[in-house]
């Protein structure tokens, strides 16, 4: 595969930490949500208006692209504020906006902000990609779509030459990674008939991740089915086939996770981002899939499953609540002073020791994600085994890590705590 032809690997950046793990993880651009009008309004940090030029300057800085999510519904009252978030994405040089509404794909359309259109749109056949392509250059399509429908409208945008507004031939951009929805397309109400919140809105409570128990009115008896799990999917995870993905034809790969960790963030673009060189090298190996399906694993996941992509018509339960990660967090304490000539950290430790052997991770708005082993350790000019907290140490650090930035201890999580 020629370096030009590869496809385009999009992260997820929910903070600052976040949009820089991305960035030092290798990711080809980034997409992020602005105030409540995005589909992550509740479950994400969100940037502000006044954040989009420094969003737009670190993005350039990096030569990667940066996209706006601006995919819900809009009502008569968020009019004023849509036009406003997009005319200064437009001013700050964010490179498109991510929408769903029509007011939306309008008015970005009349000031020459490039669209691409949102997954919320449930496009999945050429016909609706051809009628998108007049307002957008990239079109996401609905999840439900498998490798085979993908592959026949990839084809068919090259054979038909169709293009999108820049001129260029239209963009399919599919989800590779990340949290699925039941709903179709995620089009989902239960939170609107439960709380009066919408998912349409980004305002959803994950209803579909609880328990439920089934009862019979007669006579009062409760079941719990499928362990009460009856709505709950598994993560998507096309790494074990990314090669047919993007033999598909598909443009770009979109991580989800908006609203997860930056560690998050840094494993899982790391590893799409060496997937899809080794497959561009022709390295693509069962050994290296277990190597990174083992990375994946430990970071946040509910379980892991190929979506509808392989042709499944629903996707598969997770039979369980929450986290499956083979490690977890605990807080250490912040970074005092890095000593770049002697590569040194100094910590100030607050909730958690520290010893010689811990697996570490540090995390900051600047310095993204620096992972790391405490290889050695000193209080003031004596070598330790272990700190205490409170305490002051220091140890080396591979990468350059700055003052406030978060220290972590990196734990395996015990099969009782992942059940």
């Amino acid at each position: 595969m020629e370096e030009n032809l590869k496809p385009e690997v999009m992260a997820p950046a929910g903070s600052f930490e976040s949009l820089a793990a991305a960035i030092n993880a290798g990711c080809d651009s980034i997409y992020f949500g602005v105030n409540q009008l995005n589909m992550r309004a509740r479950s994400s940090h969100n940037f502000t208006i006044e954040e989009l030029k420094q969003v737009a300057e670190t993005c350039k800085a990096a030569k990667v692209r940066s996209y706006i999510t601006l995919n819900t519904l809009l009502y008569e009252h968020d009019m004023a504020l849509m036009k406003k978030i997009i005319s200064a994405a437009k001013e700050s040089g964010i490179n498109a906006v991510i929408v769903q509404d029509m007011s939306a794909i309008q008015y970005a359309q009349s000031i020459g902000m490039p669209i691409q259109a949102s997954t919320q749109l449930s496009i999945s056949n050429f016909e609706s990609v051809k009628f998108y392509a007049q307002f957008a250059d990239t079109v996401v399509l609905a999840r439900e779509v498998d490798l085979m429908m993908m592959k026949i409208i990839c084809d068919k945008i090259k054979e038909n030459d169709v293009r999108g507004p820049s001129g260029e031939l239209v963009k399919i951009e599919v989800f590779v990674h990340g949290a699925l929805c039941i709903a179709q397309s995620g089009r989902c109400q239960m939170s609107l008939l439960s709380s009066n919140t919408s998912a349409q809105r980004g305002a959803c409570l994950h209803e579909c991740r609880k328990t439920y128990i089934v009862k019979e009115e007669e006579t009062g008896q409760e079941m719990k089915i499928r362990d009460g799990f009856i709505l709950s999917p598994k993560d998507l995870c096309a790494l074990p086939f990314l090669d047919q993905l993007i033999d598909s034809g598909v443009s770009v790969l979109k991580i989800e996770g908006r609203g997860r960790s930056p560690q998050y963030v840094d494993t899982v673009i790391k590893v799409y981002r060496e997937a899809v060189d080794a497959i561009a090298a022709g390295e693509y190996t069962t050994e290296k899939i277990d190597a990174w399906m083992e990375r994946l694993g430990e970071v946040y996941n509910r379980g892991f499953s190929d979506g509808y992509y392989l042709g499944k018509t629903l996707p598969e339960w997770s039979g369980y609540s929450g986290n499956r990660a083979k490690t977890q967090r605990a807080f250490v304490g912040l970074v005092n002073h890095y000593f770049p000539k002697a590569g040194m950290a100094e910590v100030k430790t607050q909730a958690h020791d520290l010893a010689k052997g811990d697996r570490i991770v540090i995390m900051g708005k600047t310095t993204g994600v620096v992972k790391g082993e405490v290889t050695s350790m000193k209080r003031e000019e004596e070598f330790i085994e272990k700190s205490t907290h409170p305490d002051v140490i220091t140890f080396p650090v591979a990468e350059k890590v700055r003052p406030g930035d978060k220290v972590y201890i990196l734990k395996k999580r015990s099969l009782d705590v992942i059940a």
